[in-house]
């Protein structure tokens, strides 16, 4: 069916590595304390940025040129890990630019690379341009996703913040040169807060823009299919966790756990469900 040559997927690829670069980057600075490495972590990120920013309004353009109507290009599993892998670096950079402190590149930028290499890599996922099914063909669809992915974002650089906090809390007054670099305890608790509050408002807003799609598509605003069951799970996990800081006043270890946990929840209301049968299951559409 697909006759095209595209050219976003090579794109992309090279996008892989240069994630991956910057990730060991980020790392080797931290681990070392070389400010040249440094830099070129966050030129290597920015390139990255760049080049999936391309990637993206390619496979978008290239789209109109192997079907007969083009679509947005968030409705596979391939769309979709780079659509998580460019919001997660997006975030970060305007994190570091924010904070000053490229320590959290080490933590966060892994996870934009494995969410890429996974879309790239593995023969599981396709990279081939599919016709929309029916119920897809909606606007509804992009704003669902993208408040959806931008929540998972916020949630995924939380947890990596969350891991900080664990490693600079529990390392005491033995802390050495690695354990310096990364910011206080208390800096870390009130980073993991802020990016909870801002991934729960577009989680919010992206489980309402998919209730208002089902029902156009479906006639009903909810079926209780798996993923929707597990998007209410992670919902309520991180509703739990500014519940337990506002009202019951907890900080530090218990909100980093609680942050890592409902993390968990979102890979596995990105991934594990398409295990299980079900509507929004990237399992068929490659």
């Amino acid at each position: 069916m697909e006759t095209t040559q595209l050219v976003s997927p090579y794109i992309l690829s090279a996008v892989t590595f240069i994630y991956a670069l910057a990730a060991v980057l980020y790392i080797f600075s931290w681990i070392f304390k070389t400010p040249v490495a440094d830099r070129w972590a966050t030129w290597a990120a920015v390139t990255g940025w760049a080049g999936n920013t391309a990637g993206i309004i390619l496979r978008w353009i290239e789209s109109y040129r192997v079907l007969e109507s083009g679509h947005a290009p968030f409705s596979n599993l391939y769309e979709s890990l780079i659509f998580f892998s460019w919001t997660i670096i997006t975030l970060y950079l305007i994190l570091e630019r924010r904070t000053a402190n490229r320590v959290i590149g080490a933590f966060c930028t892994p996870l934009a690379f494995l969410a890429l290499a996974y879309a790239s890599l593995s023969p599981n996922v396709s990279s081939r341009i599919q016709p929309l099914l029916p119920a897809l063909q909606s606007n509804w669809l992009i704003a669902h996703v993208m408040t959806c992915f931008i929540g998972y974002a916020a949630f995924a650089i939380a947890f990596g913040v969350s891991l900080m906090y664990l490693l600079k809390s529990g390392s005491g007054d033995s802390e050495g040169a690695m354990m310096q670099k990364l910011p206080a305890p208390a800096v870390l608790d009130d980073l993991t807060h802020q990016l909870v509050v801002f991934g729960f408002l577009f989680l919010t807003i992206g489980i309402i823009t998919g209730a208002v799609w089902a029902n156009s598509a479906w006639g009903r605003y909810w079926g209780w299919d798996p993923k929707e069951t597990w998007s209410l799970i992670t919902w309520l996990i991180y509703a739990a966790l500014l519940h337990m800081r506002l009202m019951r006043g907890w900080q530090g270890r218990r909100i980093a756990i609680m942050s890592i946990v409902g993390f968990m929840a979102v890979l596995f209301t990105y991934f594990g469900v398409n295990l299980l049968p079900g509507m929004h299951s990237y399992g068929a559409s490659g």
